[in-house]
Order: structure tokens, then sequence, then C-alpha cells
């Protein structure tokens, strides 16, 4: 309880360091206080109605991702570049005391998208629309910091390093000339900034472009080729991950890796 007041208190004050953090170019994941935003639900007790979403991480449950996600609106979405980042979040007590469970707090993964519905009013229904930050949380995930009855809750929230165990996996998809590759269960950052591909039988890594969520292309025929990928993360840590993608691949195969970022 202590603890989540001091955090409350302490929110003013961060939201102007957040700003000039911004301003500075400080990175995401430098300490940057805690913000406010709204929360409401949505995929059913189970989460089950969550799976799938514009991260393209498929079923949420085989990728480790569970019921602790969320769609981000567009102010927080950045046309999918956020898709696997983590964030903390307690319900604001000062704001509500009413629909908020106290001293607790819920640590989710971005993995959907929450569009904005332009016919209703930002403080009415239309939660999402821009320029506001929202967070419609899987169901489990929302009632851990408030209540059912709510529906919607005020929170403040902070973005945080994601914990993962085991190595970065990577999922082949697409045809000969477009190699579509999902990226998941990336730690530290979460979310990526760049990516390189190296195919077994060149010297030289080849820039891949952003697609749509946790996804990234490469235009090169590189079918049945050892496949090398180099990662940057939106931290600015880089890892090369050496013939993660063995000889003989097929299109739909996953590759895990024994690398991940700190």
């Amino acid at each position: 309880m202590a603890g989540v007041a001091r955090m409350l208190a302490a929110v003013g004050c961060a939201l102007l360091a957040a700003a000039a953090m911004v301003a500075g170019g400080v990175g995401a994941l430098e300490p940057s206080g805690w913000v406010r935003a709204h929360a409401t639900f949505y995929g059913g007790a189970d989460a089950s109605g969550t799976m799938g979403g514009a991260c393209g991480y498929g079923n949420l449950y085989a990728q480790g991702y569970g019921t602790r996600t969320a769609a981000l609106s567009t102010a927080l979405f950045n046309d999918g570049l956020a898709c696997g980042q983590c964030y903390k979040l307690v319900c604001d007590r000062k704001t509500d005391r009413t629909w908020c469970k106290p001293g607790v707090s819920v640590t989710i993964t971005a993995t959907n998208f929450c569009p904005p519905n332009w016919d209703l009013p930002s403080d009415n229904g239309g939660w999402c629309n821009p320029p506001r930050p929202h967070f419609d949380m899987a169901q489990p995930a929302w009632e851990k910091i408030g209540i059912y009855r709510g529906g919607i809750i005020p929170v403040i929230y902070q973005r945080v390093p994601c914990t993962k165990k085991g190595g970065v996996r990577f999922t082949i998809n697409g045809h000969d000339y477009f190699q579509l590759v999902l990226l998941t269960n990336v730690g530290a950052a979460g979310s990526i900034k760049a990516m390189d591909v190296k195919g077994s039988k060149s010297a030289d890594w080849m820039a891949m472009a952003h697609n749509w969520g946790a996804q990234w292309h490469s235009l090169a025929y590189l079918t049945g080729q050892g496949l090398s990928f180099r990662v940057t993360i939106t931290d600015g840590q880089t890892l090369v991950f050496p013939n993660v993608v063995r000889p003989g691949w097929r299109f739909g195969q996953t590759f895990a890796s024994n690398l991940q970022f700190k």
C-alpha cells in the first residue's frame, strides 16, 4: 500500500521528467516515472478472445505471453513498432477509489492494437482515439488491478524491461523472394528497432524492412539457405544470431535461439 501511494504521489513530477527525457532523446527504458492513462478489458474471462491480433503473435498461450497482455491505442502502438513492449500498470486510486484494487500492480506485454472509434467521443466510448494513451487489457490481467463492474479504470503506467525465459524465437513465413519473419519471446526492450539477415551463401548482411506488427521481411531469394539474423531492439542493444535457421528449412517453421537480450 505504502509503495503504491508513493508512486501515485510522484506522478506529477514524473510527467514533467518524462517530457524532458523525450525532448532530450533519452531511450524509452530510462527511468521516466509514471504516466496517466485509462484501461478497459476484452477477450473474456479466459482471454481466449485476445488470440491473434495486430502484432501477429497468433496463439498467445503457445507463444508464452499468456493472459498478461494488452492492445495499445494509436498513441502507444506506433504502427506496430511497440509490439512486444512491457508495461507495469497500477490502478489510480487517487482518481477513482471505487473500482481500483489497492496495493497491486500488473505487468503486461503489448500484443494487439486498439483502433480508434470515431463515432464516439474520446471521453465516452472512444477510449482508444488519438491522442489518448489507453490499454485494452486481457480481462484476467485487468482484473488483477480493477473491479469487474467498473468497466474502465484510471491507471498510471511505466514501460519496463521484459523478462523472458529461453532465447529469442524466429518464425519464417512467406514464399520465395519474400521471407516474413516473426520475432517472439524478445526480452529487455521487447520491441524491434532494426533487423538484418544473411544467407549461408552470402558474406553480406541485408537490411530487412518492418512489415506489420512484430514481423519483418526480406525480398531476397534465401529459400533453403541457413539464415543468420542481426537484431537491434529499441533500447539500442544488438545481438547476432548466427545460423539460427538451419539449411533446408520450410515456411511456417519456428526456430528458437539460445541468445536473449538482457
